[in-house]
């Protein structure tokens, strides 16, 4: 199965620089002009998932809370301090996760939409 967790933005264009730029994703793909949409895709190539985002003339109408995060993995230590010195170095802020478990594995910031993502140094086990 492949998933692709599409959302709408206000500001396509730092939405692209944040997520390639700072986080390290690549490009996948993008369009222009498609019944009145630009987007962008966004993942590591070869992966079975990607995220879509995409801008309009209407404006998106984001409604999250504290618990609703995006966790990144990296896999390795070098990636994951990688990662962290890159938010430091653009500015980003850290912020204290609501939920004990994130506070003690891993760090909170916010993307340039206001949604929460986690940098775990953590290995998953499926």
């Amino acid at each position: 199965m492949n998933l692709r967790v599409a959302r709408h933005t206000n500001n396509l264009e730092t939405i692209k620089l944040f997520y390639i730029e700072i986080l390290g994703f690549t490009e996948l793909g993008h369009f222009e002009g498609h019944d009145g949409y630009d987007g962008i895709f966004i993942g590591n190539p070869g992966s079975d998932w990607h995220l879509e985002f995409t801008q309009s003339s209407e404006k998106a109408l984001h409604q999250s809370d504290e618990d609703d995060i995006i966790v990144l993995y990296p896999a390795t230590k070098n990636e994951y301090e990688l990662l962290l010195n890159n938010l430091s170095e653009s500015n980003i802020p850290f912020i204290e996760p609501k939920n004990p478990y994130w506070k003690e594995n891993g760090s909170m910031f916010m993307d340039p939409d206001g949604f929460r993502i986690v940098i775990s140094p953590l290995k998953i086990n499926l």
